[in-house]
């Protein structure tokens, strides 16, 4: 099986990408996979990451403080923005398209073995382990991809736990309320797991120390940002963790929440070893994050900011960190498409703070059509909006109409951002 057919088998088992539904919530057929391959996912210990957002941004910085500390770290991911590759990493570099082709061929074998078909995700996180326990790595870092108790990645049993946050997300699966979202993601969380939450809500902090444990640590009690100031190219923190203080760590991600991704990351990798970590590896591991697609610069005069902001928890997060840490000055763009409730998106946009909304359709079935979401841009308060149905039109229409001093930010969706990003690339020249 070459990648080409690789690729056609996932795409014939993909359900949730095309429909937005996900078949009765069941770990029977990812666990099937798995004992047929010897259980690969118990082949390594697992840091495993859950939340409502910011959760590529603790994976990463989880996987570079590893990496720092000297270990071979196997990474899962999703969605992604680009290459599916891009999902399935050892020590941050992508598997190649022939390890990819034969892991999915594998997958495809054991289907025929079995009898289990499994989800587009459930094959591919079946052959991100089987790679895992291939190249041999030390530590997997395995992000859920929706919610976590029936989440495809639960079948690995958490050294450590690590819940960076709660929002009304996914609520047409648990809801409708935060508590029933965070029950949910507490299900990553096993007896034998050390606990690390972001979360600071005491109702649902109750919620996870609820859940059979053997620690837990709570931001705001154990651990925390002690400082967190705008710098250049990021942010400097300070980092308390249960141990140590780490003073004047540079993070080179925009935004401030990611100060608080960095406590979270720190304290789960500390949580890992049982030991505070050295200065050195500290500063060496976060001086080495990065996160594509998040409050990405892919452009400067015109200033480019793509963020790939998909509900409204995270929008909000997004609003404020364009127009407080980047302050824009002069004309400020907005390209938006969305798979989620355009109004809601809008709105935590804050899209009556642009002067041009571009309104365009999320390049999956289950985007909202441009129309919509520029209605609701218009009800919410912009006095200028444009509809362009293709989100690399869009840009390339927000470009044509930006004088030097302008700022555009792309958000929305993942789709939208993954979307752009190759034209904006070649458009910088980068």
């Amino acid at each position: 099986m070459g990648l080409d057919d690789a690729l056609r088998y996932l795409d014939d088992h993909t359900s949730y990408d095309r429909t937005g539904r996900i078949e009765s919530p069941t770990l029977d057929r990812i666990a099937a996979l798995c004992a047929a391959m010897g259980d690969p996912q118990h082949a390594a210990p697992v840091i495993h990451v859950t939340g409502t957002n910011g959760k590529g941004s603790t994976v990463q910085m989880i996987t570079r403080l590893l990496m720092a500390a000297g270990l071979t770290v196997g990474t899962y991911t999703s969605p992604h923005l680009e290459r599916i590759n891009e999902r399935i990493r050892r020590n941050n570099e992508p598997i190649d398209d022939e390890d990819l082709a034969e892991q999915i061929a594998a997958i495809a074998d054991l289907e025929a073995l079995t009898g289990v078909r499994p989800s587009f995700f459930e094959a591919l996180t079946a052959a991100a382990f089987r790679w895992f326990a291939d190249v041999a790595v030390d530590v997997m870092v395995i992000e859920v991809g929706l919610l976590g108790r029936w989440d495809a990645t639960n079948v690995v049993d958490a050294q450590v736990a690590v819940i960076t946050n709660i929002g009304l997300d996914h609520t047409e699966f648990a809801g409708p309320t935060t508590i029933d979202i965070a029950r949910e993601k507490a299900g990553i969380i096993s007896p034998s797991s050390a606990v690390v939450v972001g979360e600071t809500d005491d109702e649902l902090v109750g919620v996870f120390a609820a859940e059979p444990h053997a620690s837990m640590l709570v931001r705001e009690i154990d651990f925390d940002v002690a400082d967190n100031t705008l710098a250049v190219g990021g942010r400097l923190v300070d980092l308390r963790t249960p141990t140590t203080v780490y003073p004047e760590i540079h993070i080179p991600l925009h935004g401030w929440h990611q100060g608080v991704n960095a406590a979270v990351a720190l304290t789960a990798v500390e949580t890992f070893f049982a030991a505070p970590l050295s200065d050195e590896v500290v500063r060496e591991g976060f001086a080495t994050a990065e996160v594509p697609g998040r409050f990405e610069v892919l452009g400067v005069q015109p200033l480019v900011v793509a963020d790939a902001a998909h509900n409204p928890p995270g929008a909000d997060t997004c609003a404020g960190v364009f127009f407080d840490d980047f302050r824009p000055e002069a004309r400020r763009i907005l390209v938006v498409g969305t798979l989620r409730d355009p109004v809601e998106m809008v709105e935590a946009l804050r899209v009556e703070e642009f002067d041009v909304v571009i309104a365009c359709t999320a390049p999956t079935p289950r985007g909202v059509d441009a129309a919509l979401v520029g209605a609701a841009a218009r009800t919410t308060g912009c006095a200028e909006v444009l509809i362009v149905d293709d989100p690399g039109e869009a840009v390339i229409r927000a470009l044509r109409s930006a004088d030097p001093d302008d700022a555009i930010l792309v958000t929305g969706s993942i789709y939208v951002v993954g979307a752009v990003r190759p034209l904006l690339r070649r458009l910088s020249g980068g």
